[in-house]
C-alpha cells in the first residue's frame, strides 16, 4: 500500500465523492416525492391513476437500473431527446427509487388501522383530508424502516452510473486503475469513501427508526 499514491489521488476522489453525494441526494428526494404520490394513488384506488401507478412500479422494480440507464442515455437520443449523463443518472435513480419508495409507503399506509380511518370519516373528512391528517402522518411513521433501507440501496446503486461515464466514485476508481494499475490503493479509497457516506447515515437512520418505533408505542 503506497500512501503517496493515495494522497495524489485525493483530489480526484473528492470530486467523485461530492458528485456521488449530489446525485444521491437529488435522486433520493425525487424518489421520495414520486413514491408518496404513487402510493397515495394506489392506496385510495384513484381511477386510471392507480392502474398506471401499479404498472410503473412493476416495470421499474423488474428491470435493472443498468438497462434503464442504457435506455435513457442511448435510446432517447434516437427520438431527439438527448440528456447529459448526470441527468440520465438522476432520472434513472428516481425512476427506480420511486417504485421502491412507493412500495414502502404503501406498506406504511396499509398499516394505518381501520378504526383511524373510520374515525376520520365519522368526523366528516373527505378523501383529501383523510390522506393529509390521518393516513399520511401515520403511514410515513410506519414506513420509516423501509424508507431507510431504500435510501441505503439507492446510494449504493449510484456505483452503476459508471457505465454511462459519470465521474462518481466507482468511475473515478476504475479510471485511475486503468491509467496507473494500482488496484489496491484505489479500491481501498473506494471502500473508505462509501464507508464514510454510509456508516454515519446508517447510524442516523437507525436512531430515527428507534425514535419512531418508540413514539408509535408510547414509550
Amino acid at each position: 500500500m503506497n500512501w503517496t499514491i493515495i494522497q495524489q489521488a485525493m483530489p480526484a476522489f473528492m470530486a467523485g465523492f461530492k458528485l456521488t453525494l449530489w446525485l444521491s441526494l437529488v435522486g433520493i428526494i425525487g424518489s421520495i416525492i414520486v413514491g408518496i404520490i404513487v402510493s397515495l394513488f394506489q392506496y385510495f384506488k384513484v381511477p386510471v391513476l392507480s392502474q398506471i401507478s401499479t404498472a410503473y412500479v412493476e416495470l421499474a422494480r423488474n428491470t435493472p437500473l443498468l438497462i434503464q440507464l442504457f435506455f435513457l442515455y442511448y435510446a432517447f437520443p434516437i427520438f431527439g431527446l438527448k440528456m447529459s449523463a448526470e441527468v440520465c443518472g438522476i432520472i434513472g435513480l428516481i425512476f427506480l427509487g420511486g417504485a421502491y419508495m412507493a412500495e414502502g409507503f404503501t406498506g406504511g399506509f396499509n398499516g394505518v388501522t381501520k378504526s383511524q380511518i373510520n374515525s376520520g370519516k365519522a368526523l366528516g373528512m373527505n378523501r383529501l383530508q383523510l390522506a393529509r391528517y390521518v393516513v399520511f402522518p401515520q403511514g410515513v411513521a410506519l414506513s420509516v424502516p423501509a424508507l431507510a433501507a431504500n435510501i441505503i440501496f439507492l446510494i449504493k446503486e449510484t456505483s452503476i452510473f459508471s457505465v454511462i461515464a459519470i465521474p462518481e466514485l466507482t468511475n473515478t476508481a476504475m479510471d485511475l486503475i486503468g491509467m496507473y494499475y494500482r488496484s489496491n490503493e484505489y479500491l481501498f479509497m473506494l471502500v473508505v469513501a462509501y464507508a464514510v457516506i454510509l456508516i454515519p447515515l446508517i447510524l442516523i437512520l437507525n436512531w430515527l427508526e428507534k425514535r419512531v418505533r418508540y413514539g408509535a408505542f408510547g414509550n
